[in-house]
């Protein structure tokens, strides 16, 4: 691009508004001069004035749902002309007043494209979270058992992403679930420590230890240490790194913030540094100690509330499970 992307934008839209489209499911549309391998991203106008972006995408790629105003639209539009047939992630700002804020929002749309753009859907998505953070509150900051217990649920989220990118729709952590991590007949519960002493995992309820229906649950017992820039692993680091593993970028943050991280606020964390000391994986099964509501007489379950105890893995049994069986059940989950 020659001219500043909202000038440019400013100019191609203004063209467009001096000729009114010609039927109310028509749009009037100009190319505009940012390439990907999808074709070129667009500026259009509807038959009532109102703007659009539209960004190039696959037939087979979803728009994300749950942006329909007041103010601010996104949608998936196929458009056809005499000469070809695209699909586009329309984004379009139905007040007049707000036009000037859509095209700063577009412009970065579209500067950012032209930077990376292998994947302009998923740079949409990522220039609308952008924006939509300016006006989130966030919470208080994580304290430091906190960010050592979600470092390890990302921890063992980067191995399920690394088989299947989709992998954070079996993070059930931040939803209330009673275990971090379930498919349909297995799942994982995430203890980590920064303790330097014993194997300490502090349990939560009688169903955090309770296997899913003709299923296998395994629980990840971590070690974490605070280390200095020159080792470990940065807890900043870690969430860009699941972020870029997931093909839903959105899904996954406003998993983070169900878990208590904004990423508004990571710069509060950028100094965080983890290195993974010890990581012992056991099967919860009839042999590993534990508490579940089979233990409590039926009549009393329902009577019984913030349940917590812990249990001590210092010593063996438990034994730690192998590598291959860690793998299995982990590929396991990505199949479903």
């Amino acid at each position: 691009m020659t001219d500043p992307a909202p000038r440019l934008l400013d100019r191609h839209w203004r063209a467009l508004e001096a000729s009114p489209v010609s039927g109310e499911r028509r749009l009037r549309v100009t190319d505009l001069p940012v390439d990907t391998p999808r074709g070129r991203l667009a500026a259009a106008v509807d038959h009532v004035g109102h703007r659009h972006l539209l960004v190039p995408i696959a037939s087979n790629q979803a728009v994300r749902r749950g942006m329909h105003g007041p103010a601010l639209f996104l949608r998936r539009r196929p458009l056809e002309d005499e000469e070809r047939y695209q699909v586009y992630a329309d984004l379009s700002c139905a007040r007049a007043d707000l036009n000037d804020l859509f095209s700063l929002l577009c412009a970065d749309v579209l500067e950012t494209t032209e930077k990376s753009p292998d994947n302009p859907l998923k740079v949409l998505h990522r220039v609308l979270d952008r924006w939509k953070s300016l006006f989130q509150t966030t919470g208080l900051p994580l304290g430091p058992d906190q960010v050592a217990g979600l470092f390890g649920e990302l921890f063992v989220l980067q191995r399920l992403l690394r088989l299947d990118s989709s992998a954070h729709r079996l993070w059930l952590g931040p939803t209330g679930h009673p275990h971090d991590f379930s498919g349909h007949d297995a799942a994982v519960e995430v203890k980590a420590s920064t303790s330097a002493l014993g194997r300490q995992a502090r349990i939560h309820g009688l169903e955090q230890l309770q296997a899913p229906p003709r299923g296998e649950l395994h629980l990840v017992w971590l070690r974490l240490r605070r280390t200095s820039e020159t080792e470990g692993d940065g807890f900043v680091e870690l969430v860009n790194r699941t972020l870029e593993l997931c093909d839903d970028e959105s899904a996954l943050a406003t998993l983070m913030a169900g878990a208590g991280l904004h990423l508004a606020d990571t710069d509060l964390y950028r100094e965080l540094r983890f290195a993974v000391d010890e990581e012992r994986w056991y099967a919860v099964d009839d042999t590993f100690p534990r508490l579940t509501s089979a233990d409590v007489a039926a009549e009393h379950t329902g009577r019984l509330h913030d349940v917590t105890y812990t249990v001590d893995l210092s010593t063996e049994p438990p034994f730690p499970l192998s590598d291959n069986r860690v793998r299995t059940h982990l590929a396991r989950m990505t199949a479903q």
